[in-house]
């Protein structure tokens, strides 16, 4: 099984650009549903988690929304969409939609009221509207903890995109449904393979625009950062001394 696993990964007639088969459209068709449903997720529980974080108003409600989101089945969603609105993008979309709210809403929350309020009250000192304070304070200083559920949000949906496949979508979920109905269980484990090193480059390609976008003081890369040279050189001299 291995050496055909081997076979499939490596041959380059599924690597070759242009073929509906090949993974370079599979990934594409894959990335493609897992940034749709990222995006109107984030469009949808950013502003929400950012003004239940500022106001403090409806963070209960916020907290067990994303507690009952986590909980609610994904392919269970898919098949009601399913029934309601047909096969298609649609249902994909509104289930992965569903799963990617739950931790980017509560991690906006929980980022923007977790800001110290008395850097809260120094910017009303100042003149700043709450809208200012709560774009230009608390978001930025949340970045990391926000960061955190984009990425866990991410992973999640990229990895349960292959459900896409079941309502007749393309994507990297072909394989693995393809691969089960042709009992081809070296395509079914190449397509898992596929998934999982997607995961992992999406996660170090937002690692890296996390560590590009927030502020080395925030995220707290200033405190870890390397030794002036003179410290280090004075710290060289007095082990060198007897």
């Amino acid at each position: 099984m291995n050496d055909g696993i081997f076979s499939f990964l490596l041959d380059g007639a599924n690597w070759a650009f242009g073929i509906s088969e090949g993974f370079p459209n599979r990934i594409l068709e894959h990335l493609l549903y897992t940034g749709i449903a990222v995006a109107i997720a984030l469009v949808i529980a950013f502003p929400l988690g950012v003004l239940i974080g500022h106001t403090g108003r409806g963070a209960f409600l916020a907290i067990n929304a994303g507690n009952a989101g986590r909980a609610l089945p994904t392919l269970g969603v898919l098949m009601l969409v399913v029934a309601l609105a047909g096969t298609g993008l649609l249902p994909a979309t509104v289930a992965l939609v569903i799963l990617a709210i739950p931790p980017i809403l509560t991690s906006t929350y929980a980022g923007v009221s977790a800001v110290d309020p008395a850097t809260v009250d120094a910017s009303r000192g100042v003149g700043m509207t709450e809208t200012q304070i709560a774009l230009r304070v608390q978001v930025p200083e949340a970045l990391p903890i926000i960061f955190g559920g984009i990425r866990n949000a991410t992973l999640q949906v990229v990895s349960t995109a292959t459900i896409a496949a079941y309502v007749g979508l393309g994507g990297l979920g072909r394989y693995l449904f393809d691969g089960l109905a042709l009992r081809d269980f070296p395509r079914v484990v190449a397509g898992a393979i596929l998934v999982a090193l997607l995961a992992v480059a999406l996660d170090l390609a937002l690692a890296g625009l996390q560590r590009s976008l927030v502020s080395p003081g925030i995220d707290g890369r200033a405190e870890r950062g390397p030794r002036p040279v003179f410290t280090r050189s004075l710290s060289l001299q007095r082990k060198a001394t007897p």
